[in-house]
């Protein structure tokens, strides 16, 4: 059984935000772990331009304090986003985190893409897995000394929801190793339902779609099963074959963690914030209305068990309305399953489970 410790946000005139959650990592004893000198990553998504859900660098800045009063050197890092945005090379990915308050001179620690201007920063790293033996990882995130991996404990569209662990896969992971991780979900086309918007080629980098007599056409030779056509498509017109891919994208993305984790055995914690938990992750471009309280700031050794116990505190809490959430959900329902039916969450921490990467019994211990 692992410890995951809980902060349940409740703050006063003695203790504000800043010393609980020093306090917090105290609990996991993230000083005892770093040296001076250590170049230290703070791993965390700076948030697609439009997005309002993302962790703020105000709730960032005392884990960067915390990490230079023992001497180590931070950094925040992400890497490049396989999908067209504000993120998809290093120089737009750094005046978007600036956009967004990630600074040096707010923070005292400076914004470092991981995986290099056009994501050619990569290590292969082989581990062994069900579905792949070979992970493309970003380079920096692999020198890194140390790595703290922040998370916003949210909703995602193919995954049901996101964590520690998908920030550790599709976080750690250059656009080569975002594209491995996708590879199978190729759409599924059904031109009945398509407006012909365009949306989806817009976001093709790989020119694999096209219009013809206003219907969308897919390439399935150009396609690199990226998905990001289907995050953009609201009519239906392109679709996940869940009932043969779904679980084999999660198995995937674990096995990303898993090898993550292989090159930082015991140089990573992790910690989640279970606030603004939006249906969507912090990449379409928006932020809808959350789907429960804010709730607090978790952090363990085992990324396993933090998801479970996120997932479990999301799932117990009161329904927000309006929301993305049907109006007769009551607590205790999986809450990302009924805003996006076809996702299966919980079979991602069943297969870390089983991969070694943590356990999904945990004590919940407040501070």
């Amino acid at each position: 059984m692992s410890k995951v410790y809980f902060w349940n946000l409740r703050a006063s005139r003695k203790m504000p935000y800043d010393l609980r959650l020093k306090k917090l990592l105290k609990k996991i004893d993230l000083g005892s772990m770093l040296e001076p000198g250590m170049l230290t990553a703070v791993k965390i998504h700076f948030g697609e331009g439009g997005t309002t859900g993302f962790v703020s660098p105000l709730w960032v800045r005392p884990v960067v304090e915390f990490i230079k009063k023992t001497g180590a050197r931070p950094f925040l890092t992400d890497t490049n986003t396989l999908y067209v945005g504000n993120r998809g090379e290093a120089v737009s990915h750094h005046m978007q985190a600036a956009l967004h308050g990630f600074d040096p001179s707010v923070l005292g620690a400076p914004v470092i893409i991981a995986d290099g201007l056009r994501s050619n920063n990569q290590r292969k790293v082989q581990f062994q897995g069900k579905h792949l033996s070979d992970f493309f990882l970003a380079g920096d995130i692999l020198d890194a000394d140390f790595m703290v991996n922040v998370s916003h404990f949210k909703g995602h569209e193919l995954s049901g929801f996101g964590g520690a662990l998908k920030n550790l896969a599709m976080g750690c992971a250059t656009r080569q190793g975002k594209m491995h991780q996708h590879s199978g979900l190729a759409p599924r086309v059904d031109d009945s339902h398509c407006q012909g918007c365009g949306l989806c080629m817009q976001v093709c980098a790989s020119g694999a779609l096209t219009l013809v007599d206003e219907k969308v056409r897919m390439d399935p030779e150009k396609c690199v099963g990226c998905a990001a056509c289907i995050l953009v498509c609201k009519t239906g017109a392109l679709q996940i074959n869940w009932e043969t891919e779904g679980n084999a994208f999660l198995e995937r993305m674990m096995e990303y963690s898993a090898a993550v984790l292989s090159r930082k055995k015991d140089k990573c914690v992790h910690i989640n914030y279970i606030f603004n938990v939006t249906p969507d992750c912090d990449c379409p471009g928006f932020s809808d209305a959350p789907l429960c309280p804010d709730l607090g700031v978790l952090a363990s050794l085992d990324p396993v068990a933090l998801d479970r116990a996120c997932l479990d505190l999301v799932n117990q809490a009161q329904p927000l309305h309006p929301s993305a959430l049907p109006k007769d959900i009551t607590p205790g329902q999986d809450k990302f399953t009924a805003a996006h039916p076809k996702t299966n969450g919980s079979h991602a921490l069943d297969y870390a489970h089983d991969l070694g990467l943590g356990s999904q019994s945990y004590e919940l211990a407040g501070i």
